[in-house]
């Protein structure tokens, strides 16, 4: 047999085994296969802040060309995804819903996708369940924007998701969804009109929580800074929608992207600055639990890389 660095390995490491087998011992009962398991949640402390990411599913798709990138050549995609140790034939796209519990406020970002359209996501309220809360803690809940995998969680059975709360989206945002009369929005958004409040970029949601004018994904598409005593952290909702495509090269089109140009130059300019500053954000679409950094890579474009331990280090 030829030897190659990989069979070499599997040799060593069975060599290495060998002397522990016992010959004649009694089969051993196999283990159940369990299936699949996901983290559901993740929670950690930010000032006085406690921040929790929930899990809302996700889905899969062919891609990532032309979903991302296409404005350019499928190959010079495929080279890229293959780079990051991914698949060019298929990706997948996670969904992150936030909550921030200010002590005096429980504010919801987004509500996730409707489960009865995707199968595989919706499960806000059900991983919030498992974090420790019920649909009717929620004081606030922010719409980043109106598109389905967002408002989708507002109505489970033609009723309120999250009965207590109050509703708050950029005012552009509204008009833009309602004037073009889009059944999801008149459905799930219209009928809380009356206990919404409609900022614009710069306003604050509650004390420590700011919106941040982030258009181009859509008309009133919007962001959140989240600070507490020195912690901050920006809530980016899609301004990126993959952690690679999206962010090494933020000018290539992204097919959700409403407005292509005012979509990539709002990229090139929220992570220059989370780039600049040092500062955490958590993407609606990046690898769950969603929390990471970007550092420029040179071209251009950013470097990502997940959060581990910053986020519980002590003091």
């Amino acid at each position: 047999m030829t030897i190659t660095r990989r069979n070499g390995l599997i040799l060593g490491a069975g060599a290495l085994a060998a002397p522990f087998v016992m010959r004649g011992a009694p089969a051993l009962a196999k283990a159940e296969m369990l299936g699949v398991s996901r983290p559901d949640h993740m929670r950690f402390k930010h000032g006085d802040f406690e921040v929790t990411t929930i899990f809302d599913g996700a889905v899969q798709f062919d891609g990532p060309h032309p979903i991302f990138g296409e404005n350019q050549f499928p190959d010079d995609v495929a080279k890229l995804v293959k780079a990051h140790n991914l698949s060019a034939e298929k990706m997948e796209v996670g969904f992150t819903t936030t909550i921030v519990n200010t002590g005096k406020e429980l504010v919801l970002f987004d509500t996730g996708n409707d489960p009865t359209k995707r199968p595989t996501a919706g499960k806000t309220r059900a991983h919030m369940a498992k974090a420790g809360y019920a649909p009717e803690d929620v004081d606030i809940v922010v719409l980043t924007h109106f598109h389905g995998d967002h408002i989708g969680g507002l109505m489970v059975d033609g009723k309120p998701a999250f009965p207590n709360a109050r509703y708050v989206t950029m005012a552009n945002e509204y008009d833009h969804w309602i004037g073009r009369e889009n059944a999801l929005v008149l459905s799930n958004v219209k009928p809380f009109a009356e206990k919404m409040t409609f900022i614009k970029g710069g306003q604050d949601v509650v004390s420590g929580i700011t919106a941040i004018d982030a258009s181009g994904h859509t008309p009133g598409h919007s962001i959140y800074h989240v600070e507490s005593g020195d912690a901050r952290v920006l809530i980016t909702s899609d301004t990126a929608n993959h952690f690679v495509a999206s962010l090494e090269r933020p000018d290539w089109h992204v097919r959700f992207d409403m407005d292509k140009e005012a979509a990539a130059a709002t990229r090139r300019r929220v992570f220059g600055m989370l780039a600049a500053d040092g500062i955490p954000f958590i993407g609606y679409h990046m690898p769950y639990p969603a929390l990471g950094f970007v550092k420029e890579n040179g071209s251009g474009g950013f470097k990502y890389t997940p959060a581990s331990y910053q986020m519980f280090i002590d003091g």
